[in-house]
């Protein structure tokens, strides 16, 4: 089989397209046959040896796929050589074929394309953890989503809008701001890209309380940190939630004076961790993806989509925040 290989840490230019013996599945695995692979923002760390987790070179980035069963190992319930599937992985989805554990399988609905299928859980999932396990989100909140325009800020809007939420995006251009809108953002509001002095930082926090009103914002989703935090999270609600989601732009400083006079939270999330530990809860929080995908309140966006052979330009679009929704790569 083919796969994109990392074998020395750097960026998507690093990457090798190269032949491998195809996969065996063992007990407990499903060998599935890639026909899509989604992209986030954690591909673009993993192959610069900057994410929590380190894989052993060479191996291939991807952390979510859709595909068909090709074959079940011992011990696999459920599951039959032509099924379609969905599943998340820790790396290795960038490949003609791959192995997967039937814990983090779900099936692929027939009236689903399989790059849709590989757009869904991993930015849905982190999204709907964030906002209803840490953020406590009910109808009626103010929901600011800031990178509002990428595929967990996406996710984010729409989920904040079936939830009730009154949601304020937050994006770097006008196209993005479209996006936002059409994913059914309340209002949104464009900031400057960069770093900020001082001055420019009490800027960005007016246009955020401007922004989310005087009432504050109950809920900020921050998937970008960087010096977008501090100035978000003085626009945040009394007893508000901040939810700590990603560092696109960098790993924040935050004056914990702020949490104490707005007598608010600061939320870690991480949703991987949560499905590792409490298996069953995140079985329910899945299905109500599914739930929410039939009964049509979420719906991936795709903006584009490459082959295989180009996947790390794929990858490079994402590291340079570039991505409107997801981006994916197929797999023929």
């Amino acid at each position: 089989m083919k796969a994109l290989l990392s074998r020395n840490a750097g960026g998507p230019e690093t990457l090798v397209l190269a032949d491998l013996p195809d996969p065996v599945p063992g007990p407990n695995q499903l060998l599935v046959r890639v026909k899509a692979c989604g992209i986030n923002y954690p591909d673009v760390l993993l192959i610069q040896d900057k994410y929590q987790f380190r894989p052993e070179r060479p191996f291939a980035p991807g952390l979510e796929i859709a595909g068909l069963v090709e074959a079940a190992g011992e011990g696999v319930a459920g599951w039959s050589p032509g099924d379609r599937v969905i599943a998340t992985l820790s790396h290795g989805g960038l490949a003609e074929k791959v192995l997967v554990d039937p814990s983090r399988a779900y099936r692929l609905p027939a009236e689903r394309s399989f790059e849709q299928g590989s757009a869904l859980v991993l930015t849905y999932a982190t999204s709907l953890h964030a906002l209803v396990d840490r953020g406590r989100l009910k109808s009626g909140d103010t929901l600011l989503v800031l990178g509002a325009a990428g595929g967990v800020g996406l996710a984010a809007v729409e989920l904040g809008k079936a939830y009730g939420a009154t949601v304020v995006a937050a994006v770097s251009s006008k196209e993005k701001a479209e996006a936002a809108r059409q994913a059914g953002a309340d209002s949104t509001l464009v900031y400057p890209r960069g770093s900020f002095d001082r001055e420019q930082s009490k800027a960005l926090a007016s246009l955020f309380k401007d922004a989310v009103g005087p009432g504050g914002a109950d809920i900020i989703y921050d998937p970008v940190g960087g010096d977008y935090a501090e100035p978000a999270l003085r626009s945040i609600a009394w007893e508000g939630r901040y939810l700590v989601v990603g560092f696109p732009a960098g790993i924040p400083l935050l004056p914990l004076n702020l949490p104490l006079l707005k007598s608010c939270d600061i939320c870690g999330v991480f949703w991987g961790g949560h499905a590792a530990r409490d298996p069953e809860a995140n079985a329910a929080l899945v299905q109500t993806l599914f739930d929410l995908w039939e009964d049509k309140k979420i719906a991936p966006k795709i903006s584009r989509v490459w082959p295989l052979a180009q996947a790390g330009e794929a990858i490079a679009h994402m590291a340079e925040r570039k991505a409107i929704g997801k981006l994916v790569v197929t797999i023929d």
